[in-house]
């Protein structure tokens, strides 16, 4: 019963999830000053569920989050963020990912523009938090997508195994 509602790619994305959340965890466990908890979103939102494609929408999404991250980062420097300079951002953002065709990934991009852009009051907003903030997206980043890269090359040696048996 299970087996018609879930192929086996479900299984590695879920295994590839756990693995990345578990690396960023471990980060935001050892360094409680620094703000890992956005490399876990991060790591998760560059894997991607299916297969097909997915080295390729690993590299967009984290090209995305680069983008989203630096627009962020350079607004912030500019002003205090507020809705209006958010805003910018947001059309910034979606303009220049469209021009280079991270259409697929914008979501991304833009999770990392509010992510660097918009910081609890209670801590005093500063470009050193923005950047830190930036750092840790892209660390996250570079989890998920060495975590699809070796994934995706596991698949496909177990499958040449398999073609070369047969």
């Amino acid at each position: 019963m299970i087996k018609e509602y879930y192929n086996r790619r479900v299984y590695i994305y879920i295994l590839e999830c756990i693995v990345g959340l578990s690396i960023c965890y471990t980060l935001y466990k050892n360094f409680p000053q620094h703000q890992f908890y956005w490399s876990m979103i991060s790591a998760v939102l560059v894997i991607a569920p299916d297969g097909k494609d997915s080295d390729r929408l690993a590299f967009d999404r984290m090209k995305a989050n680069i983008l989203g991250s630096l627009i962020g980062l350079l607004l912030f420097l500019i002003h205090q963020p507020n809705l209006f300079l958010i805003c910018i951002a947001v059309i910034l953002t979606i303009l220049i990912g469209t021009f280079f065709k991270l259409n697929n990934a914008l979501r991304s991009a833009l999770s990392a523009l509010v992510i660097v852009m918009i910081h609890e009051e209670e801590k005093s907003s500063t470009w050193h938090i923005a950047i830190e903030r930036m750092g840790c997206v892209m660390l996250g980043c570079i989890v998920g997508l060495l975590i699809t890269l070796i994934s995706n090359s596991l698949d496909n040696s177990k499958k040449q195994k398999n073609k070369d048996i047969v």
